[in-house]
């Protein structure tokens, strides 16, 4: 669509989601007897040991104890395997397991998996809760790399913690029950959890609250040659807000004469930051070519040093999360057995 302007470089972590879904499913109406679930930065929580045969998690694997380290498998898998990553097990239980779980929350919110659409959906969350545990597998084993332990006190501490606060032992066994979770199952979720938030908190501990910032407009139109003929309108002193509000494509900003507000480095499309912040301002940009639309940007104001809202710093420290995740998977050597 020519109208999509400045795409976040950072993926949206459809890991977040996916676990919102999970914990959803796992509630089953006991909302006043479970302990709070561990915060994570994006991903689904899987188990790296090894499954029962009813594929509960069971015998740890040896590397576990402190969370820094990746399990060395041995050459044969003790259970199917859905992926292996850098050479450690993905159980075949544990992704069917989350999917399961996923499954029933959306057929709760209304998903018909007799449907087309609904097998569809279906296959891509699939492939989704396969991708992020893929990318958990990632985050552990890059752990020791940023500095981040997590030890058996520390972890035996925030589950007393979690347990008091979600009313008590009873409650919690009570809650385990209900939902079909082990004592076991849980914990190391909240190890899991644990470690993915620290690891997030090392990797984003350099984002500042404050950044240079531009303030911009801009213009989308659907081919050159009307990029062009703009282009040259404004050249010749034209309105750049009135233009936008008469020729742009990009219906969220036209009405507002193609406002775009501020934003830093790091957040929007190559293309359009490397023009933005080229530019002084009341300066115009040429064309850019941007997916199947051609973009004119104006600079309206730009400081030095800005203070970040909430909320873009949280998107700056996901941008710069995901691209330390992806030089991780593109530096891994990743065996996929489901979803392909």
């Amino acid at each position: 669509m020519a109208g999509a302007s400045l795409a976040r470089q950072h993926r949206c972590w459809p890991g977040v989601f996916l676990l919102l879904l999970l914990l959803l499913a796992c509630r089953g109406g006991e909302e006043g007897n479970r302990p709070p679930e561990p915060a994570t930065p994006g991903g689904v929580i899987i188990s790296t040991v090894e499954p029962s045969p009813g594929g509960t998690a069971s015998r740890p694997t040896e590397a576990l104890p402190t969370a820094t380290s990746a399990p060395t498998p041995t050459p044969t898998p003790p259970a199917p395997v859905a992926a292996v990553v850098n050479g450690q097990y993905l159980f075949l239980a544990d992704y069917e397991r989350q999917v399961s779980q996923l499954e029933q929350a959306l057929v709760a919110q209304g998903l018909d998996p007799d449907t087309e659409e609904g097998q569809a959906q279906l296959a891509e969350r699939r492939q989704q809760v396969l991708d992020s545990l893929i990318d958990y597998l990632l985050i552990e084993q890059g752990a020791a790399s940023v500095g981040v332990t997590l030890s058996e006190a520390e972890l035996e501490a925030q589950m007393e913690a979690d347990i008091a606060a979600g009313g008590g032992e009873a409650a919690f066994e009570q809650w385990l029950q209900a939902t079909g979770q082990t004592r076991d199952g849980y914990k190391e979720s909240l190890r899991q959890a644990m470690l993915s938030q620290r690891v997030f908190e090392a990797v984003t501990a350099g984002v500042s609250d404050v950044a240079e910032q531009v303030h911009a407009r801009h213009i989308v139109l659907g081919s050159e040659e009307a990029g062009r003929q703009v282009l040259a309108r404004l050249r010749e002193g034209a309105d750049f807000a009135a233009l936008a509000r008469e020729q742009s494509l990009d219906l969220a900003t036209k009405d507002n004469g193609g406002d775009l507000g501020w934003f830093p480095r790091g957040l929007v499309a190559p293309e359009l930051e490397n023009a933005a912040f080229a530019l002084q301002p009341g300066g115009i940009s040429d064309l850019i070519l941007l997916g199947d639309g051609y973009h004119i940007l104006q600079v309206v104001e730009r400081e030095a040093a800005r203070p970040l809202s909430p909320e873009m710093q949280m998107d700056l420290k996901l941008a710069v999360f995901e691209r330390w995740l992806a030089e991780r998977r593109d530096a891994a050597t990743i065996e996929r057995f489901v979803g392909e």
